[in-house]
């Protein structure tokens, strides 16, 4: 088993050396024996999947034996295609070996069986997602359907997470994974994905509009639990990231949010209730006003919204909203009359709202 460990080992260095200019000098031979390692990696896949003990043993090699824990298990049963797609997107390639390669690929064991596409067609399909996540880094004007984009790369990471889950057991090891990975996603992009994912947990983990779920994979309740608990443990980690958060997505998203994840809703309404503390009354201008611009993330109008966004959520959400206000006026001393408590003014304004919106309905209803 140490001689397959240490096997397993050489997976990143083939990788590397297949998208380096190293290859220039690959001939018809050097090719075949890449393929051969790849199809071997393949079956070491296939042969212990179904051994958790030997499974987890070849993934932690497998992680050790590079500087960021992006490859796993999983990635040996990927490895044909890694490696063909590596070494066709590498110009460095002769002309002869990248035609023998082309040769070679569709008849890769399984190629054309079986519910999972093989050789060119999952190249094909993980190429196209590649260039999707791409995207990301073009300017905003050139996106085509960001809305679309975003659900594609959330559901990305949803379905690596399944794979790591099977792979690293502890709730620890799933962290630092996700950690990795979203550290290298620019800070807004990485906030909209992994809320994204947040929101295809709660829909049934991204059904497509056929039905059909995630790459045909019907995700348990428990499972969804887990894996929302785990990017909200990223989410939540850091005070600092979850104020970024908080103020990278717009109010109407984060009230979905938080009527969906009651430990996202405890966590917003204290980071609000420490935003609104830092506005001051201003009596000339007869409004509350921004105390530093250094500390006050938000002006009165915003945290009106934010609060107003809050209360138009679930039953459930309002209430805990009405009662965080209403709890914040007595310890500010329960006063009732405007310019004194910035809680008071919000629950007057609240209140006001609610009566025109009451007025409206009735209106409309005649």
């Amino acid at each position: 088993m140490e001689v397959v460990l240490g096997q397993v080992e050489q997976l990143p260095a083939l990788l590397a050396v297949s998208r380096s200019a190293l290859v220039r000098d690959w001939d018809s031979l050097t090719l075949d024996r890449a393929l051969e390692w790849a199809r071997y990696f393949q079956h070491l896949y296939d042969r212990f999947r179904t051994r958790p003990q030997l499974r987890e043993a070849l993934g932690r090699r497998l992680r050790r034996s590079q500087p960021y824990p992006q490859l796993g298990f999983s990635t040996l049963g990927r490895c044909p295609q890694l490696l063909g797609l590596a070494l066709l997107e590498n110009r460095a390639l002769p002309p002869a070996a990248c035609r023998r390669l082309l040769r070679s690929l569709p008849r890769s064991p399984g190629a054309g069986t079986g519910p999972e596409p093989r050789g060119l067609e999952l190249i094909a399909r993980r190429k196209a997602a590649a260039c999707l996540l791409a995207l990301s880094r073009l300017p905003p004007r050139r996106l085509p359907g960001p809305e679309a984009q975003l659900q594609a790369e959330a559901q990305l990471l949803l379905r690596r997470l399944q794979e790591e889950a099977q792979e690293i057991p502890e709730a620890a090891g799933q962290l630092r994974w996700l950690c990795g990975v979203l550290e290298q996603l620019p800070q807004p992009r990485a906030f909209e994905v992994v809320a994204a994912a947040l929101v295809l947990l709660k829909q049934g983990r991204g059904q497509g509009r056929d039905g059909s779920s995630l790459d045909g994979y019907q995700a348990s309740a428990a499972g969804d639990g887990c894996t929302a608990e785990l990017l909200l443990s990223w989410l939540l980690g850091s005070q600092e990231r979850f104020s970024a958060f908080c103020l990278c997505l717009p109010c109407s998203y984060l009230a979905f949010l938080a009527g969906h994840y009651s430990q996202l809703s405890r966590s917003y309404l204290d980071l609000l209730t420490v935003w609104g503390s830092h506005l001051v009354y201003d009596p000339l201008q007869g409004r509350w006003v921004k105390s530093c611009l250094d500390e006050a993330e938000l002006s009165w109008e915003e945290l009106r919204q934010r609060f107003s966004c809050l209360c138009q959520g679930s039953t459930l959400l309002k209430e805990q909203t009405q009662a965080a206000l209403k709890l914040l006026r007595t310890q500010d001393g329960d006063f009732k009359v405007c310019g004194v408590s910035v809680w008071t003014d919000l629950l007057m304004e609240g209140s006001f709202y609610l009566l025109t919106f009451i007025k409206m309905s009735t209106i409309m209803q005649k």
